[in-house]
């Protein structure tokens, strides 16, 4: 093409006066395309490309491959994160949270130790210790202890149950709502534990320890048995050592009592059982859920939760009122 460029160029100067034609121009034109094209093909012809545009080759296709893979490992990797966030409790509000800080954790070990359970029981041995003619500092230690050995029962109810009571959304537990968590009333278990004990014998070792052995049987009965038909046996064993407390009781560590009646052992046996028939009635629906088969859930469903409720609470008064008369026709020891 270049020969062709000179051959034009000396024929237009030999020719000199004789123009060049519009044909040729759009011939040249055309001759200096094909040129430029032929340079742009050339590998040793420089262009104006960019090198390290240049220099980058395309990728290849087992890098989108491998980027694809990528993407879907971290998919994979965000749904096991959301399946995992699914799993967590959701967070507390922000008042909850600021209640902590407030001190309001004594408010939930309050509400997570049936405090009306907790609260009737002492005061009813403490009007019973005062009505067998025990001091006023008696009665008050009678009191206390009590109150705080039925703390600690309904501390360990709540933290046994915290599966059952998450589960049946019941919102009135601590623990299982996530507001309190179970070594905190683990460890105030302990505490109230290690002052139960020096309270306890403080009306006298062997009353003391008979209050003990009430309070064990009552964690034991949390746990075992308390499903099926003997379900009413630690409320029985526990409520019949009850006036063994009160009558070996007396003041200091060597205080030595008289051993109870037995018609008041039996009756405090009896009355036990009407208290739990009382409690029962209230989770009869979520006990027949969970595939309970103890007496008070059995004779609820024949009766009706209403029947059972006024029946048990008929039975409950007249051993109350039988405990009374006994009590005051022949005492409470022997």
């Amino acid at each position: 093409m270049a020969k062709m460029q000179r051959w034009r160029r000396g024929r237009s100067a030999g020719e000199g006066s004789t123009p060049v034609t519009e044909v040729e121009e759009e011939t040249a034109g055309l001759v200096e395309e094909d040129d430029g094209l032929a340079a742009e093909l050339d590998p040793d012809t420089e262009t104006d490309l960019d090198p390290d545009e240049a220099a980058e080759p395309d990728e290849p296709d087992d890098v989108e491959d491998g980027e694809d893979s990528a993407d879907a490992e971290e998919e994979t990797d965000d749904d096991e994160l959301d399946d995992d966030l699914d799993d967590v409790p959701p967070a507390l509000p922000a008042a909850t949270r600021k209640g902590f800080l407030d001190g309001s954790v004594a408010v939930q070990l309050l509400q997570a130790a049936h405090a009306k359970q907790a609260i009737t029981t002492a005061l009813a041995m403490a009007l019973a210790a005062a009505v067998a003619g025990r001091a006023a500092r008696e009665t008050a230690v009678v009191l206390v202890t009590v109150l705080v050995g039925q703390t600690i029962l309904g501390w360990h109810n709540d933290i046994v149950d915290r599966q059952r009571d998450k589960a049946h959304g019941l919102t009135g537990k601590p623990v299982a709502m996530g507001r309190l968590s179970t070594d905190t009333l683990w460890y105030a278990v302990l505490v109230a534990a290690l002052l139960l004990v020096p309270l306890a014998i403080t009306t006298g070792i062997k009353a003391g320890c008979l209050y003990l052995a009430s309070v064990a049987v009552g964690l034991l009965g949390n746990v075992v048995l308390r499903t099926g038909l003997l379900s009413w046996w630690s409320w029985a064993v526990s409520f019949a050592l009850l006036p063994a407390y009160l009558s070996f009781g007396g003041w200091g560590g060597q205080a030595e009592g008289n051993p109870p009646e037995t018609s008041i052992v039996v009756l405090a046996a009896l009355l036990g059982v009407g208290v739990h028939f009382t409690r029962a009635v209230w989770g009869l629906v979520a006990d027949h859920e969970d595939g309970w088969t103890y007496l008070p859930l059995k004779l609820g469903l024949k009766l009706g939760a209403t029947r059972l409720l006024a029946l048990s609470t008929l039975y409950t008064v007249v051993i109350v009122v039988l405990l009374a008369v006994m009590g005051a026709k022949v005492g409470l020891s022997r």
